[in-house]
């Protein structure tokens, strides 16, 4: 009795020590602000993590003890692994803002002075977190007037287009 109460409760433990590796982004098209609205939500033990193996860098984020440089080297992350193509072309960025949600911080990004009736297409190149975790899942949202896609970005599929 007593295995096959370990074989039933050992695979219990299997699974829930198990962690997802995801972060979801919602791409929006601004007419009001003529700009591509971008936010991303990721896991804050996650970027913890990287910024620890990336940078050596002691973030603490969400924390009384956030450093001080989790900011600089945040964005300089973000920069690195997240880029913005329209009509084949790289679109600066600007990062508007984050704050944090829970367990999650929430980057808000914008692409703006962008004249929708020029714009054929949209792509999005995410990699954050794949250099860290192999499992890791970049979902992204694309909702443009009325044109809805999603992907889910992989470490061996990194790129996301919407056509106009």
């Amino acid at each position: 009795m007593n295995k096959l109460l370990l074989l039933l409760i050992v695979p219990l433990f299997a699974f829930t020590t198990h962690k997802f590796y995801v972060s979801v982004t919602n791409v929006s098209y601004s007419e009001k602000d003529k700009a591509l609205q971008i936010t991303s939500r990721i896991f804050i033990d996650d970027l913890d993590a990287v910024l620890k193996e990336r940078y050596n860098v002691d973030s603490k984020l969400a924390t009384a003890e956030e450093s001080k440089l989790a900011d600089s080297y945040l964005e300089k992350y973000l920069r690195k692994k997240f880029q913005l193509q329209i009509n084949g072309e790289s679109v600066a960025y600007t990062i508007i803002g984050r704050k944090y949600d829970t367990d999650v911080c929430i980057f808000y990004l914008e692409a703006a002075n962008l004249n929708f009736s020029t714009i054929s297409s949209i792509q999005i190149q995410n990699e954050v977190l794949t250099d860290l975790y192999d499992e890791q899942q970049n979902v992204v949202h694309f909702k443009v007037k009325d044109h809805k896609k999603s992907f889910v970005l992989v470490k061996s599929d990194t790129k996301g287009m919407l056509n106009l």
